[in-house]
Formats: structure tokens, C-alpha cells, sequence
């Protein structure tokens, strides 16, 4: 179970920090294939300011959970829980923001709960 949260909470880091820096390299979304009508409805005129908040807030608290789960620190589950509650909010915001909905937010969102439920259950304390 261990490693199974280590490897979620990288992919989620990883691939949130990737995305929110090519979202600030190219805040037209080219790179990305998204189109800047996707943010016609948000208070965002390009990808620059989702970019930050997606690499700060997302991948900086999934790669601090990594790292803490790295040390076994003591309280490295609420990190994992933390990043996991992150990931949900951001693709809940995210899919009511932008008014679409794709195959992605449902795979982030799962694995956004598996990383709950899994620190949860190492925590010691039941999910379910």
C-alpha cells in the first residue's frame, strides 16, 4: 500500500508540476492543445495564472507529500491526504470553470480518492 501511494502521489506531482509549467512556457496553451476559449467563462485570459496555481498548489503539495513520505515523517499521510484533497478541488473547480468535461478529470478525480483512502487506511484509521 505504501508503494501504491508513492507512485500515485508521483504521478500526480509530477504530471501537475509538468502541466503547470508548460501552461506558463506557453500561456496560450499551444503546447497543450487547449484552446484559450476553453477559459472564456473563467476570470483567466490565457493559461498563465492556472499554470502557477496548478504547479504551486497541486504538484507542490503532491512532491511535498513524496518527499515527506520519503522521510517517513510522522505526519507524511496527512500530506498524502492533503494532496489528494487538492487534486479533487482542483478538478471539481476546473470542470466547473471551464464547463467540459473529459475522460481526465474522472482519472484524477479517482485517483485523487485512492490517495485519500489509501492514507487514510496507513493512518490507521478505516475509510471503510
Amino acid at each position: 500500500m505504501k508503494t501504491l501511494l508513492f507512485i500515485l502521489l508521483s504521478f500526480i506531482g509530477i504530471t501537475a508540476t509538468l502541466s503547470g509549467l508548460l501552461m506558463l512556457s506557453n500561456p496560450d496553451g499551444e503546447i497543450m492543445k487547449l484552446s484559450v476559449s476553453l477559459l472564456k467563462e473563467t476570470p483567466f485570459n490565457d493559461f498563465r495564472v492556472p499554470g502557477i496555481l496548478l504547479t504551486v498548489l497541486v504538484g507542490g503539495t503532491n512532491l511535498l507529500a513524496i518527499f515527506y513520505n520519503m522521510q517517513r515523517h510522522p505526519n507524511r499521510y496527512n500530506w498524502a491526504i492533503a494532496g489528494g484533497t487538492v487534486i479533487i478541488g482542483w478538478i471539481i473547480a476546473q470542470m466547473i470553470l471551464i464547463r467540459t468535461l473529459h475522460w481526465l478529470h474522472f482519472l484524477y478525480l479517482v485517483l485523487g480518492l485512492l490517495i485519500i483512502l489509501i492514507a487514510y487506511q496507513l493512518k490507521g484509521k478505516w475509510a471503510v
